[in-house]
C-alpha cells in the first residue's frame, strides 16, 4: 500500500468511526435517559454483550486476523479464481460455524446467563428478560460476523469506507428503537433486542455491492479441506483468544459487576463507552489499516517497509493516546455529568460512571498499543505468541481483580471501580509483554528517535493537565444541558490547545508523523 493511501485510508477509517462513535454517544445518552440504569438496562446490557463478545472473536478479532494475513498472500501470488475460492470456502465454513452456534446458545438461553450473569439468578424479573434479550440478539452474530467477514476482504482490497459505516447502522436502529417502538411494547427494554437483530442485517446489505465490484460476491460452500481453510483455522484458534484479551477482561468485570449493587453493570458499560472512544477512533482505525499492509509487507519479504510501517503507527498511537488518557481521566465526572445526568439517569449514577472511567481511562493507551502490536504477529502468521500472552494478562487481570476490589472495600468505595481499575492493569501487562517480544526477536523497537519524542509527548501531556486541572472547578454541576455541553466543549478545546502548543514548542513537528 502507498503510503499517502494508507494515511488516507487511516482518516477514512478514522471519520467513519468517528461519525459512529459519536452516534453511539448519542445512542447512550438516549439510553440511559429512557431506560436509567440499573434494572432492566441491566439485563439488556449482559444479553448484547455475549453475541458482541463472541463477534470480537469470530469476526474482527480471531478470524479476521487470521483471515487477513491468507488472503493477502493469495492476492498476491495467486490468481482471481483461487481468491475467490478461498473466499468461498472460507466464508462457508464461517457461516456453519456460526449459525451451529446461534441455535446452540438460542436453545440453552437461560444457562448462558447463568454462566455470564450468575447475579441475575436471584432476580426472576431481570433473569427471565436478560434470557428472552439473549434470544432476540443473539443472531446478531452471524450477520455481524458475516459483516466483519467481507468487510475484512474489501479492506484487503483498499476499500475501508463501507466496513467503518456499517457500525452508524447499529446506532441508528437502537436510538429508532428507544424513541420509537419502545413506547409501543408493554416491555419497552425488548425494542432493543428487536434493534440490534435488524442493524445486523442492515450492516451485512450494505458490504455487498462493493464485494460484487470486485468479483469477490461469491457463493459460500462449506469445504474444512480447503489449503487456505485449513491454514485460517490453524492460525484462528489461538487467536481467539490472543486478539480479544481485552473484551475477555470486560466481560469477566460482567460477571463480577453482575454481583455487585444494582447498576454496577451499567456504571460500568457507559465507563466503556466513553473509554472507547479514542480507542476506536484511533488504536481501531490505525489497527484496521496497518493489518493488510503489514501482511503484504511480509509476504514480499520486505520488512523495511514492515517496520516503518509499525513505527508509524505507534508514533500516533502515542501521540494521541497518552493525552487522551490523562484528559480521560482528569474530566471523568464532568463528561459523565454533562452527557448522562437527565430523565432515569442521575447524578449519584454520574458519580459511579465517573469513578469506573477513572478506573479505564489509564488504560486507554494501553487498548491502543495492543491494537498496533497484535497486528505485527499476525501478520506473520504467529497466533501462538499472542496467545500465550493472552493467557498471562487474562490471569492478571483475575489476580487485579480480588486485589483491587478488596483495596476498594476497605476504603469502602464502590467495589465496580476496583475492577476498571484491573481492567487498566491487565492492558498494560498485554501491551508490554507484546513489544518485550516484537523486541526480543527484532521485529520492531523503540528506536533512539523515541527519547526525545518520548519527552515531548509527556511534557505536553503533564501541561495539559495542569490547564485541565485549574479550570475544573468553573465547571457548573447543576447548570442546564446546553451550558454544561459547552463548558465541556471548551474544556476539551483548551485541553486539546495547550497540548498542541506546548508540543510545538518543545521542537516536535508535523512532519514526524509521516510514515
Amino acid at each position: 500500500m502507498a503510503k499517502s493511501k494508507l494515511f488516507r485510508s487511516t482518516l477514512v477509517v478514522s471519520a467513519m468511526t468517528m461519525l459512529s462513535r459519536i452516534l453511539g454517544l448519542v445512542r447512550d445518552v438516549v439510553l440511559m435517559s429512557v431506560f436509567g440504569a440499573g434494572g432492566l438496562m441491566d439485563a439488556f446490557l449482559v444479553a448484547f454483550k455475549i453475541p458482541n463478545f463472541l463477534r470480537r472473536l469470530f469476526a474482527e478479532g480471531a478470524f479476521s486476523q487470521a483471515f487477513v494475513p491468507v488472503l493477502s498472500e493469495y492476492k498476491e501470488q495467486k490468481t482471481l479464481n483461487e481468491v475467490q475460492l478461498l473466499v468461498s470456502r472460507a466464508s462457508g465454513v464461517l457461516s456453519l460455524i456460526l449459525l451451529v452456534l446461534t441455535v446452540v446458545v438460542i436453545a440453552f438461553a437461560p444457562w448462558v446467563i447463568t454462566v455470564f450473569a450468575p447475579g441475575f439468578i436471584g432476580d426472576t424479573l431481570k433473569f427471565n428478560t436478560a434470557t428472552e434479550l439473549l434470544r432476540l440478539t443473539f443472531p446478531y452474530l452471524l450477520f455481524i460476523s458475516m459483516t466483519a467477514f467481507f468487510g475484512s476482504i474489501l479492506q484487503s482490497y483498499g476499500r475501508f469506507a463501507p466496513p467503518a459505516f456499517a457500525p452508524v447502522l447499529l446506532n441508528v436502529a437502537m436510538i429508532a428503537g428507544a424513541l420509537i417502538l419502545a413506547p409501543m411494547l408493554d416491555t419497552p427494554i425488548m425494542a432493543l433486542g428487536y434493534a440490534v437483530a435488524i442493524s445486523g442485517i442492515l450492516q451485512l446489505i450494505i458490504q455487498l455491492p462493493d464485494l460484487y465490484k470486485l468479483n469477490l460476491l461469491v457463493a459460500p460452500k462449506v469445504d474444512f479441506g480447503h489449503e487456505g481453510v485449513k491454514r485460517i483455522l490453524t492460525l484462528m484458534l489461538p487467536a481467539i483468544f490472543g486478539v480479544s484479551v481485552t473484551q475477555i477482561n470486560l466481560l469477566l468485570n460482567t460477571i463480577f459487576a453482575s454481583k455487585m449493587m444494582t447498576g454496577s453493570v451499567s456504571w460500568l458499560y457507559a465507563a466503556e463507552r466513553l473509554s472507547e472512544l479514542p480507542l476506536g477512533l484511533i488504536g481501531v482505525a490505525i489497527g484496521t489499516v496497518i493489518l493488510p499492509s503489514l501482511s503484504a509487507s511480509r509476504a514480499k519479504a520486505d520488512m523495511t517497509e514492515f517496520k516503518k510501517t509499525l513505527d508509524w503507527a505507534a508514533r500516533l498511537i502515542i501521540l494521541i493516546g497518552l493525552p487522551a488518557s490523562c484528559a480521560m481521566f482528569v474530566l471523568a465526572d464532568v463528561l459523565m455529568n454533562a452527557l448522562f445526568v437527565r430523565g432515569e439517569f442521575s447524578q449519584t449514577d454520574a458519580l459511579n460512571s465517573g469513578l469506573a472511567l477513572k478506573g479505564l481511562a489509564g488504560g486507554i493507551l494501553g487498548f491502543m498499543l495492543i491494537k498496533v502490536f497484535a497486528p505485527a504477529f499476525f501478520a506473520g502468521q504467529d497466533t501462538k505468541t499472542p496467545v500465550k500472552i493472552g493467557i498471562v494478562a487474562v490471569f492478571a487481570n483475575m489476580i487485579f481483580s480480588v486485589t483491587f476490589i478488596g483495596l476498594f472495600h476497605l476504603a469502602k468505595l464502590p467495589l465496580h471501580g476496583g475492577l476498571a481499575l484491573a481492567t487498566t492493569g491487565a492492558s498494560f501487562v498485554n501491551a508490554g509483554l507484546l513489544y518485550y517480544f516484537l523486541h526480543k526477536r527484532d521485529i520492531w523497537r523503540f528506536g533512539s528517535h523515541w527519547k526525545k519524542m518520548g519527552l515531548q509527548f509527556t511534557l505536553a501531556t503533564l501541561a495539559m493537565c495542569g490547564a485541565l486541572y485549574a479550570v475544573l472547578p468553573y465547571y457548573p454541576i447543576h447548570g442546564g444541558l446546553w451550558h454544561k455541553l459547552a463548558i465541556l466543549g471548551g474544556l476539551c478545546v483548551l485541553g486539546a490547545a495547550v497540548y498542541a502548543v506546548v508540543l510545538l514548542a518543545t521542537g516536535f513537528r508535523p512532519r514526524q508523523l509521516r510514515h
